[in-house]
């Protein structure tokens, strides 16, 4: 009886330790959720979908992630706070979300910030955005761990826009954080906040007249289809920044820490290539399909702007702005 009952329960036994490993012996992955809002087509989940395949591959197995694009798991909102909720272990977000838990941060997402894409490059390997991301980390338990290129920002609108008085009294769409706002106050737009999965349908009956996103998100959003023009003011510089969360990056052997970092930097420099390429390429693609795309003087636009850098909506202080300004 009694060696019955000892096979019983080393089988028993077997049988627990066998439903916590996978092939050949080894511990089942560890599933990790990856959230963003943008496309499948776009670069963004396309060079997110091969960082996941990275993971699982340079941890062999320890860690299999999976890719939730296109809102599937909430607004952009919500999936800042799916990192602190643990519903979600990382995330693309824009620094003007990240900048709601700490401010100092948005100071990268805001509008004519930055001369061209070489400062921007700057500011993203420089000592300030390291500064600043060990802020986040301090406010937030979470870890940035670095920035994609999302393009420059320009606005498409049914109206003409050649001067920023045109753009006075325009209902433009703009995403939700409060620093979006800068841009069209400053030329006299009223700005409208709205999830990024709203936008569409939106221009599309006439809740509002504009919107304003790079070229390649406006190709991969189609907002081409339900705009006529498209004016290159590239007002903000923009980028994602890459967030794994604190209750995830704590799982994490030093190793497996390595491992997923490296992976998450190689995916954002690749993208951010792919970016630049579209870029290069779009206007001329737009023309093409109907729509008038028009260079402005950009420096109108940004003469309205540079005011209220440092005004009562900023989230950083002047000695921050000075050190980005001052990146060469």
């Amino acid at each position: 009886m009694t060696g019955t009952m000892t096979r019983r329960g080393a089988l028993a036994l077997a049988a627990v330790i066998a439903m916590g490993l996978g092939a050949g012996g080894a511990r089942a992955a560890e599933t990790l959720k990856w959230a963003h809002v943008y496309e499948t087509s776009s670069p963004y989940h396309t060079w997110a979908l091969w960082a996941a395949d990275e993971i699982g591959k340079r941890t062999d197995g320890r860690y299999a992630v999976e890719v939730f694009p296109a809102s599937s798991l909430g607004k952009e909102v919500d999936i800042n706070e799916g990192l602190t909720l643990g519903t979600v272990d990382i995330i693309y977000t824009g620094q003007l979300f990240a900048g709601r838990s700490y401010g100092p941060i948005s100071i990268g997402g805001s509008p004519f910030m930055f001369r061209d894409f070489d400062h921007w490059a700057k500011f993203r390997d420089g000592a300030l955005f390291k500064e600043m991301s060990e802020g986040y980390k301090k406010a937030t338990g979470h870890h940035v761990i670095t920035l994609t290129y999302y393009g420059q920002r320009h606005v498409t609108s049914n109206k003409e826009i050649k001067t920023p008085d045109d753009m006075k009294n325009l209902k433009i769409r703009v995403p939700n954080a409060p620093l979006y706002k800068m841009f069209p106050q400053a030329v006299g737009a009223n700005p409208t906040p709205m999830a990024f999965a709203e936008v569409y349908l939106a221009l599309q009956q006439g809740v509002v007249d504009a919107q304003e996103n790079p070229l390649p998100t406006i190709q991969f959003k189609k907002f081409y289809e339900v705009q006529k023009y498209i004016t290159l003011t590239g007002h903000i510089t923009d980028a994602l920044m890459t967030i794994v969360g604190g209750p995830t990056w704590d799982k994490f052997s030093d190793q497996d820490r390595e491992i997923v970092v490296g992976v998450l930097r190689e995916a954002a420099a690749n993208c951010t290539d792919a970016i630049i390429k579209a870029e290069n390429e779009l206007a001329d693609w737009f023309r093409a399909q109907g729509v008038t795309v028009n260079k402005v003087d950009r420096g109108a636009f940004r003469e309205a702007v540079v005011p209220l850098h440092n005004g009562p909506d900023a989230e950083w202080d002047l000695a921050t702005y000075e050190k980005l300004q001052a990146i060469k």
